[in-house]
């Protein structure tokens, strides 16, 4: 992670945006882990005007290489104060641009909730994603890329 010289009054507003903001709800579902999620759009609607009323201004910007994406998200505050994360890959067996664009709403979805602390999806304490073919009854032959089916 990556921060301007002082945070101050940017830690300040981050506090007072997460007194105020509601989690988004969850009105998308993944249909291979048979879970619930915000979708990008739903966090964004919800969060852009309590940032805004404390001076806050998120841009998320992507790049990568070959079959990998990255994803970075940079907090503004008025102050001249920022906080950016460091890149989140992501990496695909097959990533056409189909692919490419669903791994960046994925990346930026996940990304812009962690560092606004809010949870965008179920928590099941990774136990879907730890062992997915027996908590939803998935045959065995199911490929790896049906996991990224909420893209």
């Amino acid at each position: 992670m990556n921060k301007s010289e002082t945070i101050g009054a940017i830690a300040k507003a981050l506090a007072d945006f997460q007194g105020e903001i509601k989690n988004p709800k969850q009105t998308a579902t993944n249909p291979y882990y048979k879970s619930k999620y915000a979708p990008l759009a739903e966090i964004l609607d919800g969060c852009r005007p309590v940032l805004a009323k404390h001076g806050i201004s998120a841009i998320q910007s992507n790049g990568g290489e070959g079959e990998s994406v990255t994803v970075t998200t940079l907090l503004l505050h008025s102050s001249g104060e920022w906080i950016e994360s460091d890149p989140l890959p992501i990496k695909k067996d097959k990533m056409t641009p189909q692919d490419a664009g669903g791994a960046i709403t994925y990346g930026r979805r996940y990304q812009l909730s962690s560092m606004l602390g809010i949870a965008s999806e179920e928590d099941d304490d990774g136990n879907k994603i730890s062992n997915p073919r027996e908590s939803n009854n998935i045959p065995k032959q199911a490929s790896k890329t049906q996991v990224y089916r909420d893209w």
